[in-house]
């Protein structure tokens, strides 16, 4: 893997899309982890639509934790081809396309959990937000 610089941005947790829904259980570990934490792994999202493409979990629980604001990377989704998007095994899905995943956000609708699989070029950095400094 190339070791590739990314820019963590905080934006309005609202501004962002999902495209999949959530395991209750995993939204449950999600939300002990960040506040014993913090933030401590930015959202992946698509620089043009703000689809999320990694992070539901944690997207949903800083809804659920009121938080206003969320970091995230921001990437080039249908330009980067070290963007990979596959399906998760026993999902029902064959396949799963980018412009499949950008329009059912687009769309208002969502994908089962564990449907869309990506890969990127590139590592997340490990970060520590604390929890009310993402709160307006």
């Amino acid at each position: 893997m190339i070791e590739q610089h990314v820019d963590i941005d905080l934006v309005e947790r609202d501004s962002l899309r999902g495209h999949e829904d959530v395991i209750p259980a995993n939204l449950d570990e999600r939300i002990k982890k960040l506040l014993d934490r913090g933030f401590y792994k930015p959202i992946i999202v698509d620089e043009t639509t703000m689809v999320i493409l990694d992070g539901h979990h944690k997207w949903t629980a800083a809804g659920v934790l009121e938080l206003d604001k969320v970091p995230v990377v921001r990437i080039d989704y249908l330009g980067d081809a070290s963007v990979v998007v596959d399906v998760w095994p026993g999902c029902g899905r064959d396949s799963v396309t980018k412009h499949e995943v950008i329009e059912m956000a687009l769309s208002g609708e969502v994908f089962p959990p564990k449907t869309s699989r990506h890969s990127f070029g590139f590592e997340l950095p490990e970060i520590q937000i604390p929890l009310d400094t993402l709160k307006t």
